[in-house]
């Protein structure tokens, strides 16, 4: 497979003929190692473990997956080889629950295979078109992360300081990145902007996945913690907020990191403008409003210490929600490949899909 020029620091995964790998993201900033999977189920326990994250890149992850499946059971007979399949797409479906783009690939995936079976293709034609159709999927993610990156960037003024949670740059994608890749796309144009990224407690995304992208990139970036964002929107020093989003419902809710909400909240106080990127693959109108989107509970270890050190005491009681749920009257636009959206929701973001 020819990759797509990303233009950014990190090629998030890749395919090395026999097997998926991908930068192991719990390891940033201090290195740089890739993990390479060679069947499904180490697809889904990296997706599961934060080896790779952001609902993009999970997709991608997810379509390998099964192509791995369907490499390890070509040379069986048709039904050994679906019920393979099936296998492959069921636990990689339960790996993470709330990114939606998870289930897009798995679909997709799905579909081709079922189109192939009903033409009585070989179990071997299958993995092929299972191989070559993850390695599309790659490639579009990087075509539309641009395409979300230059509708965006008209909305940044030259020497717009933004707020970002979490990490949506190019770790969170094939390359680029949403909110990031907005941000990228802002700079390319000749603006002069600057990032202030929030930690994203509990796992710390913002620290050390935002702020190692924007400094390998040169771009100014601060890092602050979490609480700290209401603060310097009232003392004037934030103009927008950018996040990415993990699912976007019917109405315009968007679920992304937890800790999301309260930034929109605290933007809509300050009349601060708070856009939301992310591809049409995040759409999600299956579901009327975010009160049904299902949130991950992560382990709690996540909360009571880092990396082996705890600091909570034994016995307390832990809540680690993975997402919050941002209402669509808090959102000022939402950015997709295909055009900027904006209220009511409901029907500017059915333009956007039909636009597809």
């Amino acid at each position: 497979m020819t990759r797509p020029d990303t233009g950014t620091p990190a090629e998030t995964l890749r395919w090395c003929g026999d097997r998926l790998e991908m930068i192991d993201q719990r390891l940033l900033p201090g290195r740089i190692e890739y993990l390479a999977c060679r069947t499904h189920d180490q697809v889904a326990d990296a997706i599961r473990k934060m080896v790779i994250r952001g609902a993009p890149a999970i997709g991608c992850a997810a379509a390998y997956g099964v192509a791995l499946a369907g490499q390890s059971a070509q040379d069986q007979a048709p039904a050994p080889f679906f019920g393979r399949l099936a296998v492959a797409i069921e636990v990689l479906g339960r790996s993470r629950p709330t990114a939606i783009n998870l289930f897009w690939a798995l679909e997709r995936m799905r579909r081709i295979a079922g189109a192939m079976r009903t033409q009585a293709s070989s179990p071997r034609e299958i993995a092929a078109a299972l191989l070559a159709e993850a390695h599309a999927i790659l490639r579009e993610d990087v075509a539309i992360n641009l395409r979300i990156g230059a509708h965006g960037a008209a909305l940044v003024a030259d020497g717009a300081r933004i707020l970002t949670h979490c990490n949506a740059g190019a770790l969170a994608t094939a390359g680029h990145g949403t909110a990031l890749g907005i941000v990228r796309s802002a700079r390319d144009a000749g603006k002069t902007i600057s990032v202030t990224a929030c930690e994203t407690r509990p796992c710390l995304q913002g620290a050390r996945l935002t702020a190692w992208e924007m400094v390998q990139e040169g771009i100014p970036v601060t890092l602050i913690t979490d609480g700290m964002a209401a603060h310097l929107m009232s003392r004037g020093q934030i103009d927008m907020v950018i996040v990415g989003a993990d699912r976007v419902v019917a109405n315009g809710d968007v679920a992304n990191k937890i800790g999301t909400y309260m930034h929109a909240v605290a933007a809509k106080r300050h009349a601060i403008p708070f856009y939301v990127a992310c591809p049409i693959s995040t759409l999600d109108f299956s579901l009327a409003d975010g009160s049904a989107i299902p949130i991950e509970e992560r382990p709690a270890e996540e909360v009571t210490g880092y990396r082996g050190e705890r600091w909570a005491p034994d016995g307390v009681s832990v809540a680690n929600p993975a997402f919050d749920v941002t209402p669509a009257e808090l959102v000022t636009a939402i950015v997709t490949e295909n055009g900027i959206a904006r209220a009511p929701y409901s029907a500017s973001l059915v333009k956007a899909l039909d636009a597809a």
